[in-house]
């Protein structure tokens, strides 16, 4: 087992893997096959908005003190005790729970996926980065998740198709039933899986020292005071809405390109695999300009692809430019996600600080997981078919909006500290 713990590459290839499981059972199966879960759980766009209002509280709540757990216990052992006890939701969820259920264990997922998880698998990749490859670490962290993501979804798509019965046209409710239950036991090994790899490969660490603990409230006082770290936490609000965002792809290519349940579900996942490729070329792009500057341009294109969605259809335009707009807007979401956290270098956070400022950010920037979905899912239910979508992209534009001015009013203080620094 020590020679496990001694390839750095075996364990990134565990931090990848087990940081996009633990996000499976709460988040792909609702964000690939959509209309199939609606129908299963007989949700409401806005009611299962609701549901995921409830993970996002109780997530948000617990930022913070996952980060002080993550400095007193391994993170290896947070790790698998966090994927097993999400493992095991998910075989509640198998049951086909009720609203009243779906809300208790949306809960439970926003306890066991990101108070015993997140801080640590920062802290781990954090450690596997060291002094001179932390850029390299969070890049290959994120778009590694994504490819997990992408080929995790294949997967579970060609399960679906095959469940499914040749004639979709005839499809009854036990039927679909089935489907989605084979789906979500394959998410259930699979995050078991995970916890397996992270005990095996994943070496023990050791917590802080007493008197980086003991300064923990001073340094919050501190992190507090920067407003570049609150501008930071802005765009990742906007930046994580356009993520959220791409839940619905699904329901749109249902509801306004026409394709079925597989296809929608096939489009979706396809697309995923966008995320490893445009979070690796837009660190590598970063690291030639700077983050905040390429954030900047990430949101303009936003701005113009959402606007192109907001005001156009396929009758009126052809299938082909809503495709492409689709597309770029994956590539840009995926771009931003990649490197949002590489602003923390750029803005010159001491170090001594840099989990406190990530712990904010992170408590500020995540709160689309409380609201997005439920205003989401009631612009939909509120204007069904292809009018709901279009007012549902209008939202996404006024996110994109605010992130590029976020962006550029940093792009303007790192300006002028450059300038003063330079004369000083």
């Amino acid at each position: 087992m020590m020679n496990n713990h001694n390839n750095p590459w075996l364990i990134i290839f565990c931090l990848v893997f087990a940081g996009e499981m633990i996000f499976s059972l709460p988040f792909h199966i609702a964000r690939f096959f959509r209309p199939t879960v609606l129908d299963v759980f007989g949700l409401s766009n806005a009611e299962l908005g609701d549901v995921f209002a409830v993970y996002g509280i109780i997530a948000m709540l617990a930022y913070f003190p996952g980060g002080a757990i993550a400095d007193h216990f391994s993170a290896r052992k947070l790790m698998v005790t966090s994927l097993t006890a999400t493992a095991m939701g998910g075989l509640y969820l198998a049951q086909i729970p009720g609203g009243l259920g779906l809300a208790v264990l949306f809960g439970y997922w926003g306890l066991t996926s990101i108070l015993l998880f997140w801080a640590a698998m920062i802290k781990a990749t954090r450690e596997w980065g060291g002094d001179q490859k932390q850029g390299r670490a969070f890049g290959i962290l994120d778009g590694g998740r994504g490819l997990v993501a992408a080929a995790t979804a294949s997967v579970a798509v060609w399960l679906l198709s095959a469940v499914l019965p040749a004639d979709l046209d005839a499809l009854t409710q036990l039927q679909r039933q089935h489907a989605i239950q084979a789906v979500i036991y394959f998410y259930v090994f699979m995050t078991l899986c995970a916890a397996l790899l992270v005990w095996w490969i994943l070496p023990e660490s050791g917590s802080s020292d007493s008197a980086a603990r003991t300064r923990v409230f001073v340094d919050i006082k501190s992190v507090f005071k920067q407003r570049v770290v609150w501008l930071q936490a802005i765009i990742i609000i906007c930046a994580y809405s356009g993520y959220k965002g791409l839940d619905n792809y699904a329901l749109y290519a249902r509801d306004v390109l026409g394709m079925n349940e597989v296809e929608s579900a096939q489009f979706t996942s396809i697309a995923a695999y966008l995320r490893p490729i445009a979070a690796v070329i837009t660190g590598i792009i970063v690291d030639r300009f700077s983050a905040s500057r390429v954030i900047t341009i990430m949101f303009f294109v936003l701005i113009v692809s959402y606007g192109v969605l907001s005001f156009s259809l396929p009758s009126s335009y052809g299938v082909n430019l809503i495709y492409a707009t689709i597309l770029v807007t994956f590539i840009a979401v995926y771009g931003i996600r990649g490197v949002y956290f590489a602003l923390i270098e750029e803005t010159k956070i001491p170090s001594h600080l840099t989990g406190t400022a990530v712990g904010l950010v992170s408590f500020i920037g995540f709160t689309p997981d409380i609201f997005f979905a439920s205003i989401a899912g009631r612009i939909l239910d509120a204007s069904p078919g292809a009018v709901g979508h279009q007012h549902f992209f209008l939202m996404l534009t006024l996110f994109s909006i605010i992130g590029m001015l976020a962006a550029l009013i940093l792009v303007r203080i790192k300006s002028v500290k450059n300038r003063f620094e330079a004369d000083h």
